[in-house]
């Protein structure tokens, strides 16, 4: 490549969820930032939209994933306080299912092992507290009372801002061409413009594979849906599901035989939405990003509706809208965050996020600004670090 024509402390690439708030951690920390985005600011084309995404502790996929959910509960109030804008909701959550089930146990599993609050209900107790639920009596809830849902578009917006206002400086609906190691430090070709960096992070979401090598990474898209449904009653039975009477929810159905378990969450009704966003976790079909079909119609609620039948039934009226949106996520559904180990030291990756990564966006700005700045980070993330695929794979976890 020739001489470079801009050169900055680092370079951001994607300016979705985890790279605006790197973006922003690093520009706070006096770093000459350059964000490149390959859309518009806050945009619906990757897998940073669709109004809210749940938050809790009590976290059933992992208990290692506790102590940098702790972390991110102070910086989203620190996040909202910078903003003027109250960002994270905090209505309480409900992990229900059977007591053997993923869900229920390993919730109760990260919540005894870190001491969060939190109670569970039987049918009777949600009867009387959470009556909209329509629990079997084989089935428990478990209820983080300080656990609830962030505004998703709002959260990235905050993030572009203060960054900007830190000084950072951001390119949108610019491409990234290349992205390669030099003599100085990390090369990017984009906008026909070359710039360089003595550090560089990917933050390209379903995008990732096709820059820095981070197709070894497995990363699979999927195409997803989410839909607002309006209660039997109409617009007026929305007051029994805003965020002071219903939580936010995952709720795991057994499958049937061969069949895995479904999950159904849905999040409280919000001034200005006309009903309740609900959705399947990985209800999906592999996609490619830059062919996502976005139209959504009844037909992607198929699968959907009769779970909802069952739990919800107050929520069975119209289906208002729908939105599609990608999860980018690789075998073992973790992240996959820290340095990219064949760049020595300066590239750090921030991928892979397995549609459940939303509610880590500020404590993983702060991970990849620590990786940034002084070549670590206070938190414990080796159970994320990128040199786990290789291993997976010579071990056969991954084939």
């Amino acid at each position: 490549m020739g001489e470079p024509q801009l050169s900055y402390d680092v370079i951001v690439v994607g300016l979705g969820a985890m790279g605006s708030s790197a973006a922003y951690q690093l520009a706070r920390r006096g770093q000459r930032v350059l964000g490149i985005e390959q859309f518009t600011p806050a945009h619906e084309l990757g897998s940073s939209h669709g109004s809210t995404r749940i938050v809790r502790q009590a976290y059933f996929e992992k208990p290692d994933y506790v102590p940098l959910l702790q972390r991110s509960y102070e910086l989203w109030d620190e996040l909202s306080a910078a903003f003027g804008e109250e960002l994270f909701v905090r209505c309480g959550a409900l992990m229900i299912g059977r007591q053997a089930g993923a869900v229920v146990a390993g919730s109760l599993e990260s919540a005894r092992r870190w001491g969060l609050q939190h109670e569970v209900l039987d049918a009777g107790a949600m009867r009387q507290r959470f009556p909209q639920f329509d629990l079997p009596a084989d089935q428990v809830a478990v209820f983080e009372p300080n656990a609830g849902f962030v505004l998703a578009e709002p959260s990235v917006l905050a993030n572009i801002e203060l960054a900007i206002e830190a000084g950072a400086e951001l390119w949108f609906d610019t491409e990234v061409e290349t992205v390669q190691l030099g003599s100085g430090g990390v090369h990017i070709q984009a906008a026909d413009v070359e710039v360089v960096a003595p550090k560089a992070v990917i933050a390209t979401g379903a995008w990732a594979p096709r820059l820095a090598n981070l197709d070894q990474y497995r990363i699979e898209v999927q195409r997803q849906t989410v839909h607002w449904y309006e209660p039997v009653t109409g617009p007026a039975g929305l007051a029994d599901f805003e965020p002071e009477r219903f939580p936010a929810f995952i709720w795991e159905w057994p499958g049937g035989s061969g069949e895995d378990p479904t999950e159904l969450y849905g999040i409280p009704h919000l001034p200005g939405e006309a009903g309740v966003k609900l959705g399947l976790y990985r209800d999906g079909t592999v996609t490619d990003p830059d062919k996502l079909d976005r139209e959504v119609t009844a037909a992607d609620a198929a699968r959907l509706e009769p779970v909802l039948a069952r739990s919800l039934p107050a929520l069975m009226g119209r289906r208002l809208s729908g939105v599609a949106c990608m999860y980018a996520g690789v075998p073992d559904d973790d992240f996959v965050l820290g340095m990219h180990p064949g760049s020595a030291g300066k590239v750090v990756i921030a991928v892979g996020f397995s549609g459940h990564g939303f509610k880590f966006l500020p404590v993983v700005g702060e991970i990849v600004a620590e990786l940034v700045v002084d070549g670590r980070t206070r938190h414990d993330i080796g159970f994320l670090a990128p040199e786990r695929i290789s291993q997976q794979h010579a071990g056969g976890r991954a084939p």
